[in-house]
């Protein structure tokens, strides 16, 4: 059967053209002017940072906004018999669209799929909702399709449920889900945020591979330009609801003409290279590109010799997967096997790998937030595995994490001030004869370090971009003053921008208070250049640890030539 209803690919031929597209929320204008084309059978990539209003334009092409947003402008899609504003049509023939003219990868697979129902469901029932196909028939396509995207055991995937297959299955059941009907156009909205590295690189071979082998026209959004490079023919770039530049994309890439794009491509840490600070958008706003004049300093980190602050030796940690009906464990998952390692005073240990490598479990097991089954973990001679709990309360104060996700983990009823001075109040800092005015100078001082100000005490976690809550995490984890402090995935989800600023701040307290760091994280550009040295992990296991600039430019083994790899490249 095949895939699209035409024969051949004219990619001369637009089958998409937006013009002066404008979207308002509550009056305030999120898209403004909007102009695009996009031909049959390539790919347009839509760039900017979260809130430049690019994920809005594709969601108002498939009707997607709420009742109350008003829309403007006309978007033309050249369908095989018609031509069809998208932007005039009511919700009952926008349904005859959605799917069967416009598919659509949503940003986060796990909210996008339904719980409660098995994935291959799911898929099935977009199907049967535009083609008149029997039960039987429809499972038999979906199945096929589930082997075109790659996925292992259709049968098996077929009948999961979401929460039993790993992030990057997700992800192609999205896939599938999105093509089922066969549609001209694909909307890949962020499909490979947060996602490893090599994850990324399968999502886009496969995009790619489905692109050219069906003819399929894709939008693919993203905030990452280097992202960008690997996917797009040609690129719009959008800051502040505006295309501010937009052309081939081999000729935006190497030769960018306004301001903001000089400043994404900036962003992105050096492959090749590790300036002392990396370049935000806002040095090439303010200075209108002067940044890119600056000859980067290469920072030296050199290993702080002597005695280790931590020294881990042998630490296993086993999760059971299945028991007897007496509650024997039969077979077990070691999340964390037989690591051992030392970590120096002053040092950055970046701590690799993909998801489910053990990484995270190895954080929180140096916190005992997780139970070791064997091993030892030692802190300023203190062995920790033999702490009881009140013990290891006290020690936490000086071992502080910054969690991934800047959302879920700062208390929404509390205030920013509030959610920062906690952790003193708990240990019983900063109480004299001010009381807790004390601890709100620490807290004003804190804030003012990390980037914000004395406004923000007040204000609820709700009111902040994503940057600036991560921002607000870090100075919580720093407000007891902690020796250790163990970033997990604390960038991943950021965008470039915000990213640099978060890993220029980090470096900044470090060398102000001579912090020391374990950054975990999966992409080995940022763990490269805020490293001294390199851990990297799979399924458990210690695979390589060496200094930064020799693993990056140097690897002993294949399962971190791999990751490197799959670093997207300009």
């Amino acid at each position: 059967m095949p895939f699209l209803r035409y024969g051949g690919v004219d990619r001369n031929e637009n089958i998409l053209e937006v013009q002066n597209l404008s979207v308002v929320f509550d009056g305030r204008t999120v898209v403004d002017n909007m102009c695009y084309a996009l031909k049959r059978g390539t790919t347009l990539g839509i760039v900017g940072e979260s809130g430049s209003g690019k994920s809005v334009s594709s969601l108002a092409l498939m009707g997607l906004l709420p009742k109350q947003t008003t829309v403007k402008g006309n978007a033309w899609l050249m369908s095989s018999s018609d031509r069809i504003d998208l932007l005039a049509l009511g919700e009952k023939p926008m349904r005859g669209i959605r799917g069967k003219h416009i598919g659509m990868i949503f940003q986060e697979p796990m909210t996008s799929l339904n719980p409660v129902q098995r994935c291959g469901d799911q898929v099935m029932e977009m199907l049967r909702l535009h083609e008149d196909v029997s039960r039987s028939e429809a499972r038999q396509r979906v199945l096929d399709l589930f082997g075109e995207v790659s996925l292992p055991r259709p049968e098996k995937i077929f009948t999961s449920y979401p929460h039993e297959i790993s992030g990057g299955q997700k992800q192609r059941v999205m896939i599938a889900m999105a093509l089922i009907c066969k549609p001209d156009i694909l909307i890949a909205d962020e499909p490979t945020t947060a996602l490893d590295v090599t994850v990324q690189k399968t999502i886009l071979d496969l995009l790619h591979q489905l692109q050219r082998r069906h003819g399929i026209s894709v939008i693919f959004i993203t905030h990452d330009l280097g992202v960008v490079a690997q996917v797009a023919d040609e690129v719009v770039v959008m800051y502040h609801g505006k295309i501010v530049e937009q052309g081939a994309v081999d000729q935006v890439l190497r030769a960018p003409q306004h301001p903001y794009t000089q400043g994404l491509l900036a962003c992105r840490p050096p492959l090749d290279e590790r300036p002392h600070r990396l370049h935000t958008v806002a040095d090439f706003m303010e200075h209108s590109g002067a940044a890119t004049s600056e000859q980067p300093i290469v920072m030296a980190r050199p290993q702080e010799q002597g005695t280790p602050l931590l020294q881990v030796r042998g630490l296993t940690v086993s999760y059971p997967l299945k028991k007897s009906i007496f509650g024997k464990v039969k077979q077990e998952l070691h999340a964390v096997d037989n690591i051992s390692f030392d970590l120096y005073r002053g040092e950055t240990l970046g701590l690799v790998g993909e998801s489910g490598c053990g990484k995270t479990t190895l954080g929180r097991a140096l916190m005992r937030l997780v139970d070791s089954q064997s091993g030892s973990i030692t802190f300023d001679g203190k062995r920790l595995d033999t702490l009881t709990e009140s013990q290891m309360r006290r020690v936490r104060s000086r071992i502080q994490i910054i969690f991934q996700d800047p959302y879920s983990s700062l208390n929404p009823s509390l205030t920013v001030g509030d959610a920062i001075a906690e952790p003193l109040r708990l240990q019983r800092r900063g109480r004299d004869a001010k009381g807790e005015q004390s601890v709100h100078d620490q807290v004003v001082e804190l804030l003012e370090r990390v980037g914000l100000d004395a406004s923000c005490y007040n204000r609820y976690p709700h009111q902040f971009s994503g940057g600036q809550r991560q921002r607000i995490c870090i100075a919580r984890a720093l407000i007891l003053n902690p020796e250790l402090v163990i970033c997990d995935e604390s960038v991943s989800a950021l965008d470039v921008s915000v990213q640099a600023q978060v890993l220029n701040l980090l470096n900044d307290l470090k060398d102000h208070y001579h912090y020391t760091y374990i950054f975990i994280s999966h992409d080995l550009s940022v763990v490269h250049y805020i490293s001294n040295r390199i851990l990297v992990m799979q399924q458990g296991r210690l695979v390589e640890l060496a200094d930064a600039d020799e693993l990056y430019h140097n690897p002993q083994q294949p399962y971190t030539r791999s990751l490197l790899d799959a670093i997207p490249k300009i």
